[in-house]
Protein backbone atom coordinates (compact mmCIF):
# COMPACT_ATOMS: atom_id res chain seq x y z
CA UNK A 1 0.00 0.00 0.00
CA UNK A 2 1.11 3.38 -0.89
CA UNK A 3 0.17 6.33 1.11
CA UNK A 4 0.39 10.62 0.58
CA UNK A 5 -0.14 12.04 4.02
CA UNK A 6 -0.61 15.85 3.36
CA UNK A 7 -0.30 18.43 5.91
CA UNK A 8 -2.63 20.90 4.42
CA UNK A 9 -2.06 25.35 4.72
CA UNK A 10 -2.33 27.93 2.64
CA UNK A 11 1.09 29.42 3.38
CA UNK A 12 3.02 25.42 3.72
CA UNK A 13 1.40 22.42 2.41
CA UNK A 14 3.23 19.47 3.57
CA UNK A 15 3.03 15.69 1.79
CA UNK A 16 5.09 12.65 2.58
CA UNK A 17 4.80 9.42 0.58
CA UNK A 18 5.27 6.26 2.24
CA UNK A 19 4.78 2.83 1.13
CA UNK A 20 4.74 -1.16 2.75
CA UNK A 21 6.88 -3.57 1.22
CA UNK A 22 6.89 -6.83 2.80
CA UNK A 23 5.96 -5.71 6.03
CA UNK A 24 8.65 -2.66 5.52
CA UNK A 25 7.83 1.01 5.96
CA UNK A 26 9.55 2.57 3.00
CA UNK A 27 10.11 6.12 2.65
CA UNK A 28 9.13 7.43 -1.34
CA UNK A 29 9.66 11.01 -1.17
CA UNK A 30 8.31 14.35 1.18
CA UNK A 31 8.50 18.08 1.08
CA UNK A 32 6.49 21.38 0.81
CA UNK A 33 4.71 23.35 -1.34
CA UNK A 34 5.10 26.30 -0.74
CA UNK A 35 3.81 29.24 -2.83
CA UNK A 36 5.33 32.56 -2.75
CA UNK A 37 3.21 35.28 0.52
CA UNK A 38 2.71 37.70 -1.66
CA UNK A 39 0.57 35.79 -4.38
CA UNK A 40 -3.29 36.09 -3.42
CA UNK A 41 -5.03 33.08 -1.48
CA UNK A 42 -6.72 32.28 -4.69
CA UNK A 43 -3.26 31.63 -6.38
CA UNK A 44 -1.83 29.90 -3.74
CA UNK A 45 -4.45 27.63 -3.62
CA UNK A 46 -4.61 27.14 -7.09
CA UNK A 47 -0.52 26.48 -7.01
CA UNK A 48 -1.03 24.18 -4.49
CA UNK A 49 -3.74 21.96 -5.97
CA UNK A 50 -1.11 21.30 -9.10
CA UNK A 51 1.63 20.95 -6.49
CA UNK A 52 -0.12 18.13 -4.96
CA UNK A 53 -1.40 16.71 -8.27
CA UNK A 54 1.83 16.35 -9.49
CA UNK A 55 2.98 14.80 -6.78
CA UNK A 56 -0.14 12.23 -6.94
CA UNK A 57 0.95 11.47 -10.50
CA UNK A 58 4.54 11.33 -9.93
CA UNK A 59 4.08 8.85 -6.72
CA UNK A 60 0.80 6.59 -7.48
CA UNK A 61 -0.54 6.74 -4.05
CA UNK A 62 -3.29 4.19 -3.35
CA UNK A 63 -4.51 6.36 -0.68
CA UNK A 64 -4.39 10.01 0.93
CA UNK A 65 -4.42 10.60 4.89
CA UNK A 66 -4.66 14.45 5.55
CA UNK A 67 -5.34 15.93 8.85
CA UNK A 68 -8.50 16.57 9.80
CA UNK A 69 -10.00 19.77 10.81
CA UNK A 70 -9.43 21.18 14.66
CA UNK A 71 -10.75 24.30 16.64
CA UNK A 72 -8.48 27.21 16.47
CA UNK A 73 -8.83 30.72 18.19
CA UNK A 74 -8.17 32.99 14.95
CA UNK A 75 -11.25 32.24 12.85
CA UNK A 76 -9.28 33.78 9.63
CA UNK A 77 -6.50 30.93 10.09
CA UNK A 78 -9.14 28.75 10.89
CA UNK A 79 -11.35 29.54 7.61
CA UNK A 80 -7.93 29.38 5.15
CA UNK A 81 -6.89 25.71 7.00
CA UNK A 82 -10.34 24.92 5.88
CA UNK A 83 -9.68 25.86 1.81
CA UNK A 84 -6.20 24.65 1.91
CA UNK A 85 -7.83 21.24 2.88
CA UNK A 86 -10.63 21.56 0.57
CA UNK A 87 -8.08 21.93 -2.51
CA UNK A 88 -6.22 19.11 -1.20
CA UNK A 89 -9.63 16.77 -0.95
CA UNK A 90 -10.18 17.83 -4.40
CA UNK A 91 -6.59 16.76 -6.18
CA UNK A 92 -7.23 13.79 -4.46
CA UNK A 93 -10.78 13.17 -5.53
CA UNK A 94 -10.14 13.77 -9.15
CA UNK A 95 -7.00 11.37 -8.61
CA UNK A 96 -9.75 8.83 -7.87
CA UNK A 97 -8.14 8.01 -4.58
CA UNK A 98 -9.98 7.66 -1.59
CA UNK A 99 -9.24 10.14 1.04
CA UNK A 100 -8.61 9.17 5.58
CA UNK A 101 -8.52 12.00 8.01
CA UNK A 102 -7.25 11.71 11.26
CA UNK A 103 -7.12 14.71 14.17
CA UNK A 104 -3.77 15.89 15.50
CA UNK A 105 -4.44 13.96 18.55
CA UNK A 106 -4.75 10.77 16.80
CA UNK A 107 -1.69 11.38 14.53
CA UNK A 108 0.33 11.83 18.14
CA UNK A 109 -1.20 9.33 19.89
CA UNK A 110 -0.84 6.59 17.11
CA UNK A 111 2.89 7.77 16.83
CA UNK A 112 4.17 8.44 20.50
CA UNK A 113 1.69 6.70 22.71
CA UNK A 114 0.55 10.25 23.70
CA UNK A 115 -2.19 12.16 21.97
CA UNK A 116 -0.45 15.48 23.49
CA UNK A 117 2.64 15.21 22.42
CA UNK A 118 4.85 18.09 20.68
CA UNK A 119 5.75 18.31 17.08
CA UNK A 120 9.74 17.03 18.10
CA UNK A 121 8.59 14.22 19.70
CA UNK A 122 6.25 13.48 16.97
CA UNK A 123 9.32 14.16 14.76
CA UNK A 124 11.85 12.25 16.80
CA UNK A 125 9.89 8.93 16.47
CA UNK A 126 9.10 9.03 12.51
CA UNK A 127 12.81 9.54 12.15
CA UNK A 128 13.34 6.61 14.16
CA UNK A 129 11.03 4.27 12.70
CA UNK A 130 11.89 5.43 8.74
CA UNK A 131 15.71 6.28 9.69
CA UNK A 132 15.43 9.56 8.25
CA UNK A 133 17.87 11.54 9.93
CA UNK A 134 17.00 15.22 8.41
CA UNK A 135 13.44 17.04 7.81
CA UNK A 136 12.86 20.09 4.94
CA UNK A 137 10.38 21.10 7.61
CA UNK A 138 8.62 20.27 10.37
CA UNK A 139 5.29 20.61 7.75
CA UNK A 140 7.07 17.40 5.84
CA UNK A 141 7.44 15.21 8.48
CA UNK A 142 4.08 16.15 10.01
CA UNK A 143 2.99 15.01 6.38
CA UNK A 144 4.64 11.50 6.84
CA UNK A 145 3.76 11.11 10.24
CA UNK A 146 -0.28 11.24 8.97
CA UNK A 147 0.76 8.99 6.41
CA UNK A 148 2.83 6.35 8.50
CA UNK A 149 -0.43 6.86 11.21
CA UNK A 150 -3.09 5.49 8.46
CA UNK A 151 -0.69 2.72 7.17
CA UNK A 152 -0.62 1.77 11.31
CA UNK A 153 -4.32 2.24 11.86
CA UNK A 154 -5.54 0.67 8.78
CA UNK A 155 -2.78 -2.16 9.89
CA UNK A 156 -4.65 -3.06 13.00
CA UNK A 157 -8.14 -2.39 11.33
CA UNK A 158 -7.39 -4.87 9.04
CA UNK A 159 -6.23 -7.37 11.41
CA UNK A 160 -8.16 -7.03 14.29
CA UNK A 161 -11.85 -5.27 12.48
CA UNK A 162 -12.64 -2.06 12.70
CA UNK A 163 -14.16 -1.40 16.12
CA UNK A 164 -11.01 -2.22 17.78
CA UNK A 165 -9.91 1.08 18.57
CA UNK A 166 -12.23 3.57 19.80
CA UNK A 167 -11.48 7.10 20.96
CA UNK A 168 -12.35 7.71 24.90
CA UNK A 169 -15.18 9.08 25.73
CA UNK A 170 -14.59 12.46 27.97
CA UNK A 171 -16.81 12.34 31.26
CA UNK A 172 -17.32 14.43 34.12
CA UNK A 173 -14.44 13.70 36.42
CA UNK A 174 -17.02 12.94 39.29
CA UNK A 175 -21.08 11.77 39.13
CA UNK A 176 -23.22 10.27 42.27
CA UNK A 177 -22.64 7.32 40.94
CA UNK A 178 -18.88 7.60 41.49
CA UNK A 179 -19.63 8.22 45.42
CA UNK A 180 -19.63 5.27 47.33
CA UNK A 181 -23.16 4.85 48.94
CA UNK A 182 -22.06 2.43 51.98
CA UNK A 183 -21.47 4.77 54.27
Amino acid sequence: MRVIGVDPGSRICGYGVLETRNGELVHIESGCISPPNKFSLPLRLKIIFEGLREVIDRSSPDVMSIEDVFFSKNSRSALKLGEARGVALLAATISGIPVHEYAPAEVKLALTGQGRANKIEVQKMISLILGVTEWDTKDSSDAVAIALCHINTSQINERFGRGVIKPRKRRRRWTKDDISSSR
